[in-house]
Parts: C-alpha cells; sequence; structure tokens
C-alpha cells in the first residue's frame, strides 16, 4: 500500500526517530494536534508499515558496536540471489543493500576490531559469485536519525 506522507506525519515521524518512547501526549503537544490525531497517524502509519517497528539504540556508555564498515560488492551476472544468502548468514552483516552505478551490493558490517573486520572481508571475497569488493571503515558517526 502506498501511502501519500502530509506534513504532519513527517513531523510524527521526525519525532518519534529521535526518542521512539515519546509519550502520545508529548507529540500531540509538540504537533499541536490531538492526542487522538496522533494515535491514529500512528495506527495509519503502522498498517500502511510506513512504521515497521519500534527499537532500541544502544548508546556509547560500555555498549560500542566495535568497528562499522561499508562493504561495496561486484557480483557475477546471476549469482546475486546466492550472494545475499550467504551474507545473510554472516551475523557481521548488520545491513544489505542493492545499489545502482559501479557495484551491486553494498554491505553494512560490524566487528570487534580491525583485525576481525579483515578477516571478514577475505570471507566475504571468497563468496562464490564476488568478484570485487571495496571497503571503507566508519570512523566516527555526525548524524544518525534511525
Amino acid at each position: 500500500m502506498i501511502m501519500n506522507l502530509t506534513s504532519k506525519d513527517e513531523e510524527l515521524i521526525a519525532l518519534l526517530q529521535t526518542n521512539a518512547r515519546m509519550a502520545v501526549a508529548e507529540l500531540a503537544r509538540r504537533l499541536g494536534v490531538s492526542r487522538t490525531t496522533v494515535q491514529d497517524r500512528l495506527k495509519r502509519l503502522e498498517e500502511a508499515g510506513v512504521i515497521a517497528g519500534y527499537g532500541v539504540r544502544l548508546g556509547g556508555a560500555g555498549t560500542s558496536p566495535g568497528i562499522l564498515a561499508h562493504v561495496a560488492l561486484s557480483i557475477e551476472p546471476r549469482k546475486t540471489h546466492d550472494v545475499v544468502r550467504a551474507l545473510g548468514r554472516m551475523p557481521q552483516v548488520q545491513m544489505l543493500y542493492t545499489v545502482s552505478g559501479k557495484y551491486d551490493l553494498v554491505a553494512i558490517v560490524q566487528a570487534s576490531s580491525t583485525e576481525r573486520i579483515d578477516q571478514l572481508l577475505d570471507d566475504i571475497g571468497l563468496i562464490e559469485g564476488v568478484t570485487d569488493t571495496e571497503s571503507a571503515v566508519i570512523l566516527s558517526t555526525k548524524v544518525d536519525r534511525r
């Protein structure tokens, strides 16, 4: 179901991305609408799949995610499905995107150290169908609206 978002929907989503635990009353106050309106909008956004769920984002104190890296992959023709399945079995692969351009896939990977990232890159390079990779270690996060 394709849903046209209103400006209030976008504002609501932005508030929830900042703090998904914000009380409905506070959301209503910030949006200048009633609590019932917020509840109705939330239900509509959830049913349409715009809001897929709510989660926990870990903070920095003692919960370091380790090393994150972007890995761009070139894939042999007709091997994408197999490569995606192999990458999906690797717990270090946090996200996997199909992309346009020079590469076919981009993975966001996580490991506890640069040595483990290095080993993971070797493992990814050994997957049948992967012809080329290019990686970049993430040094710091400047904006995160998840």
